[in-house]
């Protein structure tokens, strides 16, 4: 593996200077020779003229948030981050590597949650170059590297979870949106980490069930919520009523045999549970003969 090193060359202004105020010395000599006709002076002025025209070609700029991988024929020799006129080895190549924070939003994909279900799902990744000898040595195109590999992550996540769950316990894509976010920054960091890419952020962009089945969905959804809600409400209404009957019994407000009990348990539970209001009936009778 290939990793990074600094390699910033010198200062570029410097040189420059030195190397203008050296052609255009050596540009007058080329004129003096001309005119006195001198052969050789003519031929070694026209050399070191072209000698230092090619030198400036080792002269490259550096902006911020930008590095430049250098390499010699081959060989990678560092990069250069320090922004600015720099010189360098004329002989290197000097490729541009963007060290911005960047966003990629994925396209709509089509997947089976984890119940087999066909989702529809999308995610935007906030990311950045961190490593440039590995974002440039280590694959192909860095940028197609980090499309290919999140839309790959994404799929593994909508199938690790389900898209809703009434129970609190289980992770879902709806109802969990920070954990899922989560999950989804590592799952998508440990597979770009070797390309030199860094995931500042990662969250879903886009969750909705496939067209075919949406419609049946929601109503199995609302049949969900119902009985979720159901069992809440019984939940708490036989609380209510064991709440009720202990104080009663404490309070020694009235004794209940146990069929009085049951009577009382049963009409609670109709008021607590029902879903209509409850219409008041006056008892003039008794139970009992």
């Amino acid at each position: 593996m290939i990793r990074e090193r600094a390699y910033n060359g010198i200062p570029g202004l410097p040189v420059l200077l030195v190397l203008l105020l050296a052609d255009a010395a050596l540009v007058w000599m080329l004129v003096m020779n001309i005119r006195e006709e001198n052969g050789p002076e003519i031929v070694f002025a026209a050399v070191m003229i072209a000698l230092v025209t090619f030198l400036c070609a080792g002269l490259f700029m550096v902006n911020p948030n930008e590095g430049k991988v250098l390499q010699l024929f081959g060989e990678y020799k560092g990069t250069a981050k320090l922004h600015g006129l720099r010189w360098a080895n004329p002989f290197l190549t000097k490729k541009k590597v963007s060290l911005r924070v960047r966003n990629f939003e994925s396209s709509h994909l089509k997947v089976n949650d984890i119940d087999g279900n066909p989702i529809e799902i999308a995610a935007v990744v906030v990311w950045k170059v961190f490593e440039t000898a590995e974002a440039i040595f280590e694959v192909d195109d860095y940028e197609h590297y980090v499309k290919v590999q999140s839309e790959a992550a994404l799929r593994n996540l909508a199938t690790s979870y389900a898209y809703d769950a009434h129970d609190d316990a289980q992770v879902s894509l709806r109802g969990h949106t920070s954990a899922v976010a989560d999950h989804l920054k590592r799952e998508i960091h440990d597979r770009l980490v070797k390309a030199g890419v860094e995931v500042i952020e990662a969250r879903l962009s886009h969750l909705a069930y496939a067209p075919e089945i949406a419609q049946a969905m929601l109503q199995r959804q609302q049949a969900g919520a119902i009985i979720a809600a159901r069992q809440r409400i019984v939940e708490g209404a036989v609380g209510m009523v064991e709440m009720a009957l202990d104080m009663l019994s404490k309070k020694s407000i009235i004794q209940l045999d146990e069929e009085r009990k049951a009577a009382m348990v049963s009409n609670l539970l109709v008021v607590l549970c029902g879903d209509r209001n409850t219409q008041p009936v006056i008892n003039t009778g008794t139970i009992y003969q």
